[in-house]
């Protein structure tokens, strides 16, 4: 029999539900044993929805002896506190984005998990879809020329009025919910020397948590990264990225459907390119990805780089901010 990673799932949020775990009874390599839930009955009807076994509750699943890793879709105010209990269980870790809600304590739980020899990882999925290697292959090549700017959106629009995402003692707000994700991809494409320029955040009138926000990066060379974010806008997903010979650009670039075939334009003076991809199946990728680097014993160093630079930037999103309540 093929080695598997043996996985727990802390919480039944819906992205696991109808996203995350149906990839994994689908990908190669992971094996789904338990899930936990504050909700027995919720456990149970989802144990048996995906033909795994139902833990008593967080703690019982993390003192299981047949877990090796746990997949945490739990609101993001509570990622960093049950990533480092699961890793004190001696459980590798998958958590929904973003891992913390500060760099301080990024910083603390890849130490752990470096000290421990265990992986941590965050599910920033849309970067195991083919088509973001694709656009990274075609910038090297020269198809834009030199890049200079970077730019991004992801909106989507109001959520009930009850969801978590407004609540800001679980990490709510759009800055961690959607923001991280335009930031996480101007990281991918122009390296990890990018620097937070200048920010606006505009905050609900009575929840206070960020709804929207615009932020301005740059690395040390000038090339620039604008980002637009937030939860009261139009569904937007896209990048694109301008050179001094053309424009590329690339729409559904964080949620693309397993179906869906990506089209990659390239705008020039000359005239406009069409580049249609296969489809992809981000989801069923990652969590692939995430048990190959469990079996292999692959180096961990750039990731956690990659989850530390990710928290820092978003710190200096912050910090840099002029606030505007709307």
């Amino acid at each position: 029999m093929q080695p598997v990673v043996r996985m727990g799932v802390l919480g039944c949020a819906s992205i696991a539900l109808r996203r995350v775990l149906p990839a994994m009874k689908e990908a190669e390599g992971v094996e789904l044993r338990a899930v936990a839930s504050r909700d027995p009955a919720k456990a149970r009807k989802v144990a048996q929805r995906f033909g795994c076994a139902t833990a008593d509750g967080y703690d019982d699943l993390l003192e299981r002896p047949d877990i090796d890793a746990v997949y945490l879709p739990l609101p993001t105010g509570l990622h960093a506190h049950w990533a480092g209990r699961a890793l004190a269980a001696g459980k590798h870790v998958l958590s929904e984005k973003p891992l913390t809600c500060d760099h301080a304590t990024a910083l603390d739980l890849v130490d752990q998990a470096r000290k421990a020899g265990l992986w941590l990882m965050e599910n920033y999925m849309f970067l195991h879809h083919h088509q973001h290697g694709v656009v990274r292959r075609l910038v090297r090549d020269g198809r834009i020329g030199e890049p200079r700017v970077f730019t991004a959106s992801f909106g989507i629009p109001a959520l009930d009025p009850d969801n978590w995402r407004y609540n800001p003692e679980l990490g709510g707000g759009a800055l961690l919910d959607v923001g991280v994700y335009p930031i996480r991809a101007a990281s991918y494409f122009l390296g990890g020397e990018l620097d937070v320029i200048g920010s606006v955040l505009r905050l609900h009138p009575v929840r206070g948590v960020e709804v929207a926000g615009h932020a301005l990066l740059s690395t040390p060379a000038g090339v620039t990264a604008e980002l637009s974010f937030g939860f009261e806008h139009a569904y937007r997903s896209c990048y694109s990225l301008w050179g001094d010979h053309a424009r590329l650009t690339l729409d559904r670039a964080f949620t693309p459907p397993p179906t869906r075939r990506p089209l990659i334009r390239i705008e020039s003076q000359d005239g406009t390119e069409d580049l249609t991809l296969p489809a992809d199946h981000q989801f069923k990728n990652i969590a692939e990805a995430f048990a190959r680097s469990l079996l292999k014993d692959e180096d961990y160093a750039a990731h956690a780089e990659a989850i530390t630079d990710q928290a820092r930037l978003v710190d200096q999103v912050r910090a840099n901010a002029v606030r505007i309540t709307a």
